[in-house]
């Protein structure tokens, strides 16, 4: 076995990044081909996962520790990750990682649905190494991955895609590609390159940065106040979004993301690079607003709006009158379509029919796009039950669209929750994904913006109790 390289010099054991590589058919070349294209310090640790059957012995890691200098194991329950290491998924397992340390699981039983272990290590990549979480789909079949990457992305990490015109099997990075969670899309060896690179960029190698009671920054890697004012002024007078009121590390940490990416190091440069590039200035925007949603999260609280706050609403509700409900911040319509589902399987066994009327709102015109559009990656139904998805989805070659009859219940819009009027006359109010990442002052007006008053017309007393609901 290679001896270990020392890490790079300054970078600390505790922050150096991981890198979770993916594939499933044609996997072992695109496998052999990244590791041989690397140099045995990039002070980065490398996990590989792979579609293996469960029923035979993998010969994975001592194939790939022919062709590079680093060490390469099968990864063991417990094992702590170290720098310029690879690690192998074993069969019959899946893999994940928590504070440095490797825990495999028992696959799961024979189950209709597709076994997903790159989405699963590459989601518990995410929260562990958040920003240092570099993801990489390589050639295979089906989805698997999309929504791994999306989670990376989501934590401001980095994540690839293998040129599909150079993949043996070109679906999973294509359909990866295809849902918008890719940084960057590149041959194998191109992949290598970009990698080495990345390792020495400060986005990962720099601690997370401090601030001042003020709010000025303490440590390298934010921007100054006028650096920091010139981006954001960028931002307004182009995108029209208004990211004052965002919480700066949030902001900081996407913007370092950008940077990292367009192979830039200095807040000056970058924001000259903003000046002449408007494609630019969009992907920072898109970054920045974070996109976070899933079916059904909280599967309690999905539970409580079908048998106890439907019920209220419609016990107050006047025959034939409209069920209107709000989500705001939907990103990319998946709890927007949960709650459409949970609401036509309470009104199933309601004697009246109501018009249903659920709108989804977003800054981002791309999640209002994918919303629209109701296509989710096979990850992405993690909590959609059997039954809903025979009744409510169909089955595509990259995952599964929600039906038509759901969709036509559903109006998405771009609205900024800041500025824009809300929504009036409403049942419900569901705001789950944006306040987190606001400071206080904006969530103060955002909340108030959901203190609608019910609409006397459409009640028999205008002194009635009306049920109000707000979701956070």
């Amino acid at each position: 076995m290679a001896e270990t390289a020392p890490l790079a010099e300054g970078r600390s054991p505790a922050l150096f990044p991981i890198v979770g590589v993916g594939a499933s058919a044609g996997g072992l070349e695109a496998f052999t081909q990244l590791l041989r294209a690397l140099p045995a310090d990039t002070g980065m640790a490398f996990v590989v996962i792979q579609h293996l059957d469960p029923q035979h012995e993998s010969f994975l890691a001592p194939t790939l520790a022919r062709v590079t200098a680093m060490a390469v194991t099968q990864a063991a329950h417990g094992e702590r990750v170290e720098p310029n290491h690879v690690y192998a998924i074993p069969p019959g397992a899946d893999l994940s990682i928590a504070q440095g340390v490797l825990t495999l699981s028992p696959r799961s039983p024979a189950s209709p649905q597709p076994h997903l272990p790159i989405d699963f290590f590459f989601a518990s990549l995410a929260e562990e190494r958040r920003r240092r979480a570099i993801g990489v789909v390589l050639s295979g079949n089906a989805s698997d991955g999309t929504e791994g990457l999306h989670a990376i992305k989501n934590q401001a990490g980095i994540t690839f895609a293998q040129d599909p015109s150079t993949a043996k099997f070109p679906d999973m990075p294509r359909n990866a590609i295809a849902a918008g969670v890719v940084d960057h899309v590149l041959p194998v060896a191109g992949v290598a390159d970009e990698l080495v690179r990345l390792s020495r960029h400060p986005h990962l190698t720099q601690p997370a940065p401090a601030c001042s009671p003020s709010g000025d920054p303490l440590a390298d890697g934010v921007p100054d106040r006028a650096a920091r004012g010139g981006i954001m002024g960028v931002l307004r007078s182009s995108v029209a979004v208004d990211f004052r009121e965002y919480k700066a590390p949030s902001f900081d940490r996407r913007l370092s993301r950008r940077m990292a990416l367009r192979h830039v190091e200095g807040h000056e440069q970058y924001l000259d690079l903003l000046r002449r590039d408007p494609d630019e200035v969009r992907a920072l925007a898109e970054d920045a607003l974070i996109h976070v949603s899933s079916f059904f999260r909280d599967p309690t609280a999905f539970e409580t709006i079908k048998t106890g706050i439907f019920p209220e609403i419609l016990r107050h509700k006047a025959d034939e009158a409209p069920i209107r409900i709000w989500v705001a911040g939907c990103a990319a319509g998946e709890e927007v379509y949960s709650l459409a589902i949970c609401l036509l399987e309470f009104l199933r066994d309601s004697p009246r029919e109501h018009p249903i009327q659920i709108f989804g709102s977003d800054v981002s015109e791309l999640s209002i796009g994918k919303a629209r559009a109701g296509r989710y990656a096979d990850g992405a139904m993690r909590g959609v039950s059997d039954e809903r998805r025979r009744r409510f989805f169909t089955k595509t070659d990259a995952g599964y669209r929600i039906n038509k009859n759901v969709r036509d219940l559903c109006v998405f819009v771009r609205h900024d929750l800041g500025w824009d009027p809300p929504f009036s006359r409403l049942d419900l109010v569901s705001c789950r994904n944006v306040l987190i990442y606001f400071e206080a002052a904006l969530q103060k007006r955002v909340l108030q913006t959901f203190s609608l008053q019910p609409d006397p017309a459409r009640l028999p007393d205008a002194g009635t109790h009306r049920e109000r609901v707000r979701l956070q």
